[in-house]
């Protein structure tokens, strides 16, 4: 556990217990001279705890996460707060700006850690992160969403090896987990290295707005940091009910043929191996190619878009030893509330 009887340093600014900043960590311009800086926002609490960080936006398409945080932050809980809570709306501002998942070397950013100062755009920001930031925490939620025209089903991902890592990804209390190892030159692994436990929220598709996966991650964050004591206890348990199923492989089924794309199946449902799952029609003729699901389990992943070719990845499944209580257990997602529009609309799970 971190100290807070310090103060917490960032850039040339010093965040002193009790204090609430925002800071503007300035990074390279772009090629017209405008400068780009990074918003971090800092909640240094009096009393001592875990230093959590919080990011979004490492594709910069993905804006989920800039709404979770946005949400979070309004949070009246946070003046009782034990140790200190680092947020990150947006780290891929380039991205960002231009609409996309790549910087402007069409670089992932997620695959440049721990980066250099010496190397492309994508690795020097990746170097200012971890020297800035990482190395300053003890906890970190990286939060995530599909690509374009895929949709992800809210789930966390965490190599479960670390069995700190895995205490943080139960507590988020979601009904699926995906163990899987880290990606080389993301930040998962960096973080891996410095044994600073990282769990990755997936939710929702790249340039939309989702508000079961907005929910979800706000809840998913609060009930980290009151596993982790850093908010006041709750007067119920009942977020806390959810004991997550872990799946340890997922496949992609793939488009058998070019065409138009009819699926049969939605986010969260559970499917058979050998199962038709949707089908592919010729749009110029009466001719239909049927999608056999490859593996079973519940999927996690969809495309969102009619227009295939041959190849492309249309369900991800994740596999589980027994699948027979996952079903009720998404059906707890539910409870998170119908729809509601607006992006000035607060769930009042934030209060």
């Amino acid at each position: 556990m971190v100290k807070t009887s310090v103060p917490v340093i960032i850039g040339d600014t010093k965040i002193f217990p009790g204090e609430k900043k925002l800071i503007e960590l300035s990074i390279s311009g772009i090629y017209t001279q405008s400068p780009i800086s990074i918003p971090v926002h800092v909640i240094n609490g009096k009393k001592d705890g875990p230093v959590l960080l919080i990011i979004a936006g490492i594709h910069g398409d993905e804006i989920n996460g800039i709404e979770i945080i946005r949400r979070l932050l309004r949070s009246s809980k946070f003046k009782n707060l034990n140790g200190t809570l680092i947020a990150i709306p947006i780290i891929n501002i380039y991205g960002f700006i231009s609409l996309s998942r790549y910087l402007p070397d069409r670089r992932d950013l997620n695959r440049s850690f721990p980066g250099s100062e010496k190397g492309s755009l994508a690795s020097r920001l990746a170097n200012m992160l971890m020297s800035e930031i990482i190395v300053k925490c003890t906890h970190v939620i990286d939060l995530h969403t599909g690509a374009i025209h895929r949709s992800n089903l809210p789930h966390v991902r965490a190599n479960l090896e670390n069995k700190n890592t895995k205490k943080i990804a139960k507590s988020f209390s979601l009904p699926i987990i995906l163990d899987n190892k880290s990606i080389d030159g993301s930040l998962r692994q960096a973080c891996d290295e410095l044994n600073i436990p990282l769990i990755l929220y997936e939710g929702g598709e790249a340039l939309r707005f989702d508000e079961l996966s907005i929910r979800a991650g706000v809840k998913g964050i609060r009930n980290v940091m009151h596993y982790l004591d850093m908010l006041p206890t709750r007067t119920t348990k009942k977020a806390s009910s959810i004991l997550p199923k872990i799946g340890k492989s997922s496949k992609w089924t793939r488009a058998p043929t070019s065409g138009i794309f009819h699926p049969m199946k939605q986010l969260g449902e559970q499917v058979e191996k050998g199962e038709s799952i949707g089908i592919i029609v010729n749009p110029f003729g009466t001719e239909e190619t049927s999608i056999i699901s490859l593996t079973s389990g519940i999927i996690i992943g969809r495309n969102n878009i009619p227009m295939v070719n041959e190849g492309d990845a249309l369900f991800h499944i994740v596999s589980f030893k027994d699948t027979s209580s996952i079903s009720p257990k998404i059906e707890v997602l539910e409870e998170l509330g119908p729809y509601i529009s607006g992006p000035l609309f607060d769930i009042q799970t934030t209060k």
